[in-house]
């Protein structure tokens, strides 16, 4: 082939692929898409669905050089299933939806306790749904919820949503649940799905009347004393048995559960104060390393072992108290661990008693046990859950804060 007849060939490929890629280019071009930030899901009337769809807009720099705080668009339909409801929304936009960016899903609590095994697995089957999306069971519809929110230290709600579940690791008041482990939970023997629990702020819920009785130290969305201008909040664990909602749990429990789970970097907790007064001292708590699960599947009673450990240090005092003391150190070491032990071991048999629903990933260490499929499938760990006994130890070594080391006055 000569030269002239090499170019010819080459020119006439570079003809044929942008006729063939034009079409594509034109219909995936940015202009023509619509970036979905959060997509609400409730129940409607006649077996219906009402779907939200959250999406962003762009706003240019003010004047003054700063970026605006960027507003976004919120547009419901009511449909037969999701993807129908894509479709319509669609027609409506003029642009095709695009989900790539979708950060969050909320399922309102009604149709969660109904089962929402459906529309997880078309959210799952549909590519551009990422498996780090966050779920999140609402209080309140899921269209309320996302009305509501919105961010008081962030100008983009994409951020917002994309570092939600940041403050676990310090906090332990929510879990990051994904759809991608939600499914995988869905179809694991050994595992049950969650979720987080989330609802409206005091001052937009008509709850507040019932804070008092949960105690400002122990709390739940749509439940708690916060109030600001995000009209949302995000505390808590929404419990799953299969595709079901069967129950909550609260900040407390949450921190239990990721604590089993070692999800969690360290959090507070106020402990009763062994000295003698009736005051509680506020500990900053950090686990040593994964707790120690052992799973005896012995008798048809399952019995789970637990042992955990954590150094913590002392951030409320009350007063006269000398925190150098090793005496005094000792005492409140022993006061983290029976408040703990208590804790857990609350939380436990409430997971196998009232919830029946083993969360906390207990059946994988019960599977050692096994040496056949059969013989797993005729225990049926997830049916027989509920069955379970706990024993649970805590060794807590408790370290003064170190900038004050004694309130006695001079």
């Amino acid at each position: 082939m000569n030269k002239l007849s090499r170019n010819l060939f080459i020119f006439i490929l570079i003809i044929i692929f942008i006729i063939a890629f034009a079409s594509s280019y034109l219909s995936l071009n940015i202009d023509n898409l619509a970036y979905i930030l959060a997509i609400g899901i409730d129940k409607a009337e006649d077996n219906l669905l009402q779907v939200t769809f959250q999406f962003s807009t762009t706003t240019p720099a003010s004047e003054s050089g700063t970026m605006e705080k960027t507003p976004t668009i919120t547009n419901s339909v009511e449909a037969s299933s999701i993807s129908t409801a894509i479709n319509l929304m669609n027609g409506y936009m003029g642009k095709q939806l695009n989900m790539s960016h979708c950060k969050v899903i909320i399922f309102s609590e009604k149709l969660a306790s109904e089962g929402i095994s459906k529309e997880i697995y078309t959210l799952i089957n549909d590519t551009q749904v990422r498996p780090s999306t966050n779920i999140i069971i609402s209080k309140c519809t899921a269209k309320n919820y996302i009305q509501q929110t919105t961010p008081e230290l962030e100008n983009l709600t994409s951020k917002y949503y994309e570092i939600l579940t940041n403050s676990s690791k310090y906090t332990g008041f929510m879990p990051d649940a994904t759809i991608g482990d939600f499914f995988n939970c869905f179809l694991c023997r050994s595992y049950e799905p969650t979720a987080i629990l989330g609802g409206l702020t005091t001052e937009n819920n008509d709850m507040s009347d019932s804070i008092d009785s949960q105690g400002k130290d122990d709390v739940k969305a749509n439940n708690s004393p916060i109030e600001g201008q995000n009209g949302s909040e995000n505390i808590g664990v929404a419990v799953f048995k299969e595709d079901k909602l069967v129950g909550e749990l609260s900040s407390l429990e949450t921190i239990s559960l990721l604590i089993i789970r070692n999800k969690i970097d360290r959090f507070l907790v106020s402990v009763p104060d062994p000295t003698g007064s009736s005051d509680y001292i506020d500990i900053y708590l950090t686990p040593k390393g994964s707790p120690k699960i052992d799973v005896d599947t012995s008798t048809p009673t399952p019995f789970i072992k637990l042992k955990t450990s954590f150094t913590g240090r002392i951030y409320s005092m009350s007063n006269n108290a000398k925190y150098l003391n090793p005496g005094v150190l000792d005492l409140i070491s022993n006061s983290c661990n029976q408040y703990l032990e208590t804790e857990l071991s609350d939380y436990l048999y409430k997971t196998a008693k009232d919830f029946k629903s083993d969360i906390n990933g207990f059946g994988k260490y019960a599977l050692t046990n096994f040496f056949t499929t059969e013989q797993l499938d005729n225990y049926d760990w997830n049916a027989n859950y509920k069955n379970s006994f706990f024993d649970v130890t805590v060794d807590t070594s408790v370290k003064s804060g170190m900038l004050i080391t004694e309130t006695s006055p001079t």
